[in-house]
């Protein structure tokens, strides 16, 4: 199995970018994040065409996660469990999970933390702790799982370029680490570190300040992996040249391949 995280920041805007990305790398599975659009405005129609079908958690201007499969997938989620639902009584569009044969996959877009004082970080660490709960349930139920998406997560000092982000960032504060370390406890194997355990290997770079070409990236977008997957972990990479292409997103994809 070959699959992808990609938050592309917009996918109508960024429609031809994955349509010539999925001709050119043909995974199983593409994740998508920051669709920005509601499912009816998802350009559905164009992946169809290149063999594609389309799950989608859509919401108007904002977030939203979308799942094009090559594979006959099931629908298991379509919200994160076990997170209470905002006072608005709705859950933002950030979390939708699927079956494919016989490995669940859960694509995510994990709330930044930066914006909204207080009450936006403690909604990340909320988000995460429900996150953990899913994962724990997972593996209690034996599942083979895949937990893929943007994380908005720096796991360690090595995973941003010096003085691009301060220590009072959400990315990167304790409780924020505290918690993904949590989830690699659970037993998850996160697919990039298993295979590169040092150095860079950025996901995202700002569009400011010259970070593309100044290499001034993070590794935000992650693959965490279930234990009986992790035996079949082949590859872990991000594909580095689709944030070279003319108006790129700021994220590039993460791919995953599984023997």
């Amino acid at each position: 199995m070959k699959l992808a995280t990609w938050n592309v920041n917009s996918v109508r805007q960024r429609q031809t970018h994955v349509a010539s990305w999925l001709e050119a790398n043909t995974p199983d599975l593409l994740l998508l994040q920051e669709i920005k659009c509601e499912a009816s405005a998802f350009p559905a129609d164009a992946f169809r065409a290149l063999g594609y079908d389309s799950t989608v958690v859509g919401q108007k201007a904002y977030n939203g996660v979308a799942i094009l499969s090559r594979l006959p997938v099931v629908v298991t989620a379509r919200h994160l469990p076990n997170l209470a639902v905002p006072d608005s009584g709705e859950h933002q569009a950030r979390y939708l999970e699927i079956r494919a044969g016989n490995v669940t996959v859960g694509n995510l877009y994990l709330p930044n933390g930066n914006s909204g004082g207080a009450d936006g970080y403690a909604a990340k660490l909320a988000w995460m702790d429900a996150l953990i709960v899913h994962a724990r349930a997972l593996l209690a139920g034996d599942a083979d799982f895949l937990l893929a998406g943007d994380y908005n997560v720096c796991p360690t000092d090595e995973d941003f370029a010096p003085n691009t982000v301060g220590p009072a960032d959400a990315l990167l504060r304790p409780e924020t680490r505290q918690r993904f370390q949590a989830l690699r406890w659970l037993g998850l194997t996160d697919a990039v570190r298993a295979l590169h355990p040092r150095g860079p290997v950025y996901t995202f770079w700002d569009y400011q300040a010259g970070c593309w070409p100044r290499d001034l990236g993070l590794r935000i977008d992650h693959a965490l992996l279930s234990p009986r997957l992790a035996e079949r972990l082949v590859t872990a990479i991000p594909d580095r040249a689709e944030r070279d292409r003319p108006q790129p997103s700021d994220h590039v994809p993460l791919v995953v391949t599984l023997a």
